[in-house]
């Protein structure tokens, strides 16, 4: 965005978007933690993304182009050629017989309505506002396949392999990949993005170019070229073209048989600013969290598997407990987002600063709060119930099924069941699944045969003739039916009788049990809830939770 805090908040106050003692709350709030005026707005709902298209449309005096719930056509975005429409940061929002309304992100450019006056010839070409990250959407519909700019690359010659690179790193930015796989074969090499949560062939390559692209992200992520028999992990920091600020990549490389597998995590923009409001917690969770986070001491987990969002939920709850009050110290396994004002440290093998010794030495740097990456072994999970039990609020994730699996997982490391107890405040444990995309999206009443196909589980939670959601598949959507995803969740709270069942190392059926009578909301439960609300879809549920 192209304006600092003070120009919103002007923006914000003479349309009467906002309320005088509600930005001044927020901007109380975002200078204690840290953080975006226009981000804790957001946050706390006092402000919609379209309201703030609105308000900085309306001070540049043009209308407001809701690219999100109301983009253009595949056709219209194509009227632009590409380059011209990226350099120029523009696309079609609609068109008559006379005139061309373009959205932009900078209205102010006054190059812009000349540059495509040639485009247009004899048509009024009108300006909109669009916001930045929704325009950034827009310009996927440009993607061919990267079979099409490998061909183009090979023809040229030359610089062939920094070209395949950052064709390869800015369309999977262009399609909001969270991951990067390259998987060598005998004479080719498959490409595939991870998008939503699922793996999708995004082109091949003549094997010829493959060892000198793994040499020239080796040397990028300062890793051994000369070595191809080991894991090694580093992380390149991406300069693009197409966005504004720097990409972390992540990279991680694997012999295979056919050669070394590379598999890059895209920490982008996209991923990384998030809120607890944003990831799919309702108001009664959010609050449970922000209770628990806000004693002076104990343990929050986040459980789940690999790629559910745990960091994302962890760094959520730093950014309420990053205050310039607070010593806020992480230990990370690698740091995946850099957070102002908090102390990040990266676990480094090769000087043997592992967790438990990285967790140490924190504990002599007067911490509030210890963020832990992972608990992995009983030296960490040792000791960081012992920071527990001494006055510290310790954040971590650990692998579990669900949050009732966590307890007798966490005891069965060798902690002692009474400290676990008394230091355990809250687990979160979390999937992710994949939302309803917002411009295919269309209700329908399945009837009581169609309801018989699922588990008996969902028939038991959703009646015949009730209004659920489907996407039709769309150009906005890849013709996916689904477009960004949204966390399911099941939040277990300490309680005297858990600590007493916990004391006597209980089972995951015992601790189970004892929640059900106590209003627990399993994950399954909470998925049903965002099925009934028109976020996601009965088969994503059961694709990512199981049934109960």
């Amino acid at each position: 965005m192209k304006f600092n805090d003070e120009a919103l908040k002007r923006i914000l106050l003479e349309g009467s978007y906002v309320e005088q003692k509600d930005l001044d709350k927020a901007e109380v709030y975002a200078k204690e933690h840290r953080s975006s005026l226009v981000d804790n707005l957001l946050s706390e709902g006092l402000l919609s993304r379209d309201i703030l298209g609105q308000a900085i449309a309306e001070s540049y005096g043009v209308k407001y182009a809701d690219l999100d719930s109301n983009g253009p056509t595949k056709e219209q975005v194509l009227l632009i050629p590409q380059d011209v429409a990226k350099k120029a940061r523009v696309v079609v929002f609609a068109q008559k017989k006379t005139s061309v309304t373009v959205a932009t992100d900078d209205p102010t450019r006054i190059d812009v309505a000349t540059t495509l006056q040639s485009l247009f010839p004899g048509k009024k070409i009108t300006l909109a506002f669009a916001l930045p990250d929704d325009l950034d959407a827009v310009f996927a519909n440009y993607y061919q396949g990267l079979e099409a700019s490998f061909a183009k690359i090979a023809e040229s010659k030359g610089r062939a392999i920094p070209e395949i690179i950052d064709h390869i790193i800015e369309d999977a930015l262009l399609l909001r990949a969270s991951d990067i796989h390259c998987e060598p074969s005998e004479k080719t090499v498959m490409i595939r993005f991870r998008i939503d949560g699922v793996l999708h062939d995004a082109g091949e390559m003549p094997r010829e170019y493959y060892d000198n692209i793994v040499n020239r992200l080796k040397v990028q992520a300062k890793l051994r070229i000369d070595e191809h028999f080991t894991t090694q992990d580093g992380a390149i920091r991406h300069i693009s073209a197409n966005h504004a600020e720097p990409v972390d990549l992540r990279i991680s490389i694997v012999p295979t048989l056919d050669g070394e597998k590379i598999a890059i995590r895209v920490l982008s923009s996209y991923v990384r600013d998030l809120a607890l409001s944003d990831i799919g917690l309702t108001a009664r969770m959010q609050e449970k969290i922000v209770e628990s986070a806000k004693k002076p001491f104990g343990m929050i987990l986040v459980t789940g598997p690999t790629g559910s969002g745990k960091t994302t939920t962890l760094y959520s709850i730093i950014k309420i407990l990053n205050t310039r009050g607070a010593n806020v110290t992480t230990i990370e396994d690698p740091v995946e987002y850099k957070i102002q004002g908090v102390n990040q440290i990266q676990v480094n093998m090769q000087t043997q600063l592992t967790f438990a010794k990285g967790l140490r030495a924190v504990m002599r740097q007067d911490p509030n709060t210890i963020l832990v990456g992972e608990i992995r072994d009983f030296e960490t999970a040792d000791i960081a119930v012992n920071a527990a039990l001494t006055g510290h609020l310790l954040l971590s994730t650990f692998h579990a099924n669900n949050a009732a699996t966590a307890i007798p997982r966490f005891i069965e490391m060798g902690v002692e069941p009474f400290l676990v107890g008394s230091t355990l405040e809250l687990i979160v444990a979390q999937r992710l699944v994949r939302r309803i995309c917002e411009s295919c999206k269309v209700s329908f009443s399945p009837s009581k045969t169609e309801l018989e196909k699922y588990p008996e589980e969902i028939a038991r939670h959703i009646a015949p003739n009730s209004t659920l959601y489907r996407g039709k598949g769309c150009e906005t959507c890849s013709h996916t039916g689904y477009k960004g995803r949204v966390g399911v969740f099941e939040l277990l709270s300490t309680s005297p009788e858990l600590q007493d069942l916990i004391a006597k190392t209980p089972s995951t059926k015992d601790v189970m049990e004892l929640v059900k009578n106590n209003g627990f909301i399993s994950m399954f439960e909470d998925g049903i809830e965002k099925i009934k609300a028109g976020l996601t879809t009965v088969e994503e549920v059961l694709r990512v939770v199981g049934k109960v």
